[in-house]
C-alpha cells in the first residue's frame, strides 16, 4: 500500500506477489487468493505476469482444482517464453511434470496404487468415504470431518478403514492407539469412549458398529472406503515435504503449516537432523531447517487446502 501510494507501482506490485507467495506457504489460500485478485488486470510485464500464474496454479493445486492449475501453467509457460528468463521458464516447466508425478498413495479393499493429482480430486469427488492421512480428515464428497487436532481418534479411524470390510481386533486397536502391549480394564474402558466419541463425529458418514472381537466401519449408502495417504511413507512424511520445497523455515512455520504444536516439530526435526535427512542453519530464533527436494514426488496434497473440513 505504501509503495502504491508513492506512485511506484512496479514494486507494489512485486510486493503483492510476495505476499501471496508467503500465504500459500502458510496454507492460507484465502488470503493469497485476495493477493493475487489485486493483481487482475494490471498489465503485468511478462515476468511478474509469469510469477502471477505460477501462484495461481499453485494456489489451484493447493485447493485440488488440477484443471484450472494446467490452464494458469499454460498461460504461465507463454509469459515466460515472452520473458525469456530461463530459470522462470525451467520453474513452469518443473511445475507443469509434477502433475504427473505420484501426490498420493490410495489404499483400498484388495489393493494399493500411486494417485496422480487428477486422480486425487477425482477419488474426493466420487463419493467414496475416504480417511485422508495427508491432512488427517475422515469424509465423503463435502462432507469433512479434521481429526488433526485429535490423533487418538484419527488412529483409531485408520486402523477400521485399513480394515474394511473386516474389523478390527479390541486388542489390535489398543495397542495401535494407546501403543501398550500389555492392555488391561482402563485401556478397554478407554477404548470404548474414544469410539463412542468416533462414532458420533463420523455419524453423517458413517456407523461404527460392534462385531464379535472388535469394531467395523459400515459407511452409509454402501459407499466404498479409501485411505490416502502421503507418497513417501512415516510419520515425519509431511514434514520433510515441506521442507522439500528448497524454502527455509523455521520451526513456528512448519507448526502453523502442519497444525503441531512447536514441540512436536522440533522432536521430528532433532529425529531427522540425526538421519542426516535435514540441516540447520542459524541459531536459537534464527534458525532456519532445510531439506533436499524429495526427486519424484510432488508436495502440493500434504500441505493445507481449502476442502470443507469442519
Amino acid at each position: 500500500a505504501t509503495l502504491e501510494a508513492n506512485a511506484d507501482p512496479a514494486n507494489a506490485l512485486q510486493a503483492w506477489l510476495i505476499a501471496a507467495r508467503r500465504s500459500l506457504l502458510l496454507g492460507r489460500l484465502d488470503e493469497a487468493r485476495d493477493a493475487l485478485a489485486r493483481l487482475d488486470g494490471q498489465g503485468l510485464p511478462a515476468s511478474l505476469a509469469a510469477v502471477a500464474e505460477l501462484a495461481t496454479a499453485e494456489l489451484a493445486l493447493r485447493s485440488l482444482h488440477t484443471a484450472p492449475a494446467r490452464e494458469a501453467l499454460a498461460r504461465a509457460r507463454i509469459a515466460a517464453e515472452h520473458a525469456g528468463v530461463a530459470a522462470l521458464l525451467a520453474e513452469v516447466v518443473d511445475t507443469r511434470a509434477a502433475l504427473d508425478r505420484p501426490a498420493a498413495r490410495q489404499y483400498f479393499s484388495g489393493g494399493e496404487r500411486m494417485l496422480r493429482l487428477d486422480e486425487v480430486e477425482a477419488l474426493l469427488d466420487s463419493g467414496t468415504l475416504v480417511v485422508d492421512a495427508c491432512r488427517r480428515a475422515v469424509g465423503a464428497g463435502t462432507t469433512w470431518r479434521a481429526l488433526a487436532r485429535r490423533p487418538v481418534l484419527f488412529a483409531l479411524a485408520l486402523a477400521l478403514a485399513e480394515a474394511w470390510p473386516g474389523d478390527v481386533d479390541r486388542e489390535a486397536l489398543i495397542a495401535r492407539v494407546f501403543r501398550t502391549r500389555d492392555p488391561d480394564e482402563t485401556h478397554r474402558a478407554r477404548l470404548r469412549v474414544e469410539i463412542g466419541r468416533l462414532r458420533a463425529l463420523v455419524k453423517p458418514l458413517a456407523r461404527i458398529e460392534a462385531s464379535a472381537r472388535g469394531f467395523v466401519l459400515r459407511p452409509h449408502d454402501e459407499r466404498p472406503v479409501s485411505v490416502l495417504a502421503p507418497p513417501i511413507a512415516g510419520e515425519q512424511a509431511a514434514l520433510l515435504a515441506l521442507l522439500s520445497d528448497g524454502a527455509a523455515w523455521s520451526t513456528s512455520a512448519l507448526a502453523l503449516a502442519l497444525e503441531a504444536s512447536q514441540r512436536t516439530v522440533q522432536r521430528a526435526l532433532a529425529d531427522l537432523e540425526a538421519e542426516g535427512r535435514v540441516r540447520a542453519i542459524g541459531q536459537t530464533r534464527a534458525r532456519r531447517w532445510l531439506a533436499p527436494p524429495l526427486a519424484g514426488f510432488t508436495t502440493i496434497l500434504l500441505l493445507p487446502s481449502t476442502l470443507a473440513i469442519a
